[in-house]
């Protein structure tokens, strides 16, 4: 097998769920760039359409679906279209995910105010919808693939050691890697060794979902957090959506085809600075 060959991903077929928004779609154009063919699956029909467009413009194949990971019979329909038209998947990635406001402490807001309601829907978002249905409803097809697949989950810095403030956020990734782990480790033993699991954590990627924590909205500067943030990044930048393209098309081919059940940082160098 050649270098080149490692990370070529011709002849598969990628799923990428969240593909509609900034970071899966930018995950599901690397992916299609590095030669698969791509089902983007979003809440907004319309997003994954435009991702799908961008991808069909740019020389690849790429076609947009509606999922919604709240509602099961919706991932299921989409599994049954994807299956039907592709004939089969080789990589799913379970990009849906975010923070929400409502579960967010802030002065106007303590962590006793935080409803329960505010909570399950954030690790819905992230842990049960986002992650587990999605791996369990399409994952049922990829174990009967001969060449294995590649599963890949996205956690969080905050699974690593939790940020304040998002106490949400940071209980549902850190259950993601858990997760990632425990499937990666189940998925092989008893059912297809050649199938693997990982996660990529992101690390500060300024999206429309935590602006309101990072830059001020009236000034449009950073906020103390957005600051302290950077401090603490050693390559001095927030990551920009491209920047998690080539762990993703690592993940999904043949050059990681020995690991399975890591959560992988690309974070600028937040995970290793001590803050000294």
């Amino acid at each position: 097998m050649s270098q080149t060959s490692l990370f070529d991903l011709q002849g598969k077929i990628a799923v990428v769920t969240g593909g509609g928004g900034v970071l899966g779609g930018a995950i599901a154009e690397g992916l299609a760039a590095a030669g698969a063919t791509v089902a983007v699956c979003d809440l907004l029909p319309d997003m994954a359409d435009a991702c799908a467009s961008r991808i069909r413009q740019s020389g690849g194949t790429a076609r947009g679906y509606a999922l919604n990971v709240f509602n099961s019979a919706t991932i299921v329909r989409c599994s049954d279209e994807v299956l039907t038209e592709f004939g089969g998947v080789d990589i799913l990635v379970n990009a849906v995910g975010g923070n929400m406001k409502g579960a967010t402490t802030a002065p106007e807001q303590s962590f006793f105010d935080i409803s329960a309601e505010a909570l399950n829907k954030v690790i819905d978002l992230n842990l049960v919808g986002g992650t587990i249905l999605p791996s369990q409803i399409f994952g049922k097809s990829m174990i009967a693939n001969p060449g294995g697949g590649s599963i890949i989950n996205i956690s969080s810095m905050n699974a690593f050691r939790p940020l304040t403030r998002i106490p949400g956020y940071s209980a549902a990734k850190a259950a993601v890697s858990n997760f990632t782990q425990w499937l990666a480790v189940h998925l092989a033993q008893e059912y297809n060794a050649a199938l693997r699991v990982n996660a990529i954590a992101p690390g500060f990627f300024l999206t429309e979902q935590n602006r309101f924590l990072l830059t001020d909205k009236d000034s449009g500067g950073l906020t103390d957090r957005g600051r302290t943030i950077l401090e603490h990044t050693p390559l001095g930048r927030f990551g920009s959506p491209g920047d998690l393209i080539g762990a993703a098309v690592w993940l999904a081919g043949d050059a990681s085809r020995f690991v399975t059940g890591i959560v992988l940082p690309v974070d600028g160098g937040f995970s290793a600075f001590s803050g000294v």
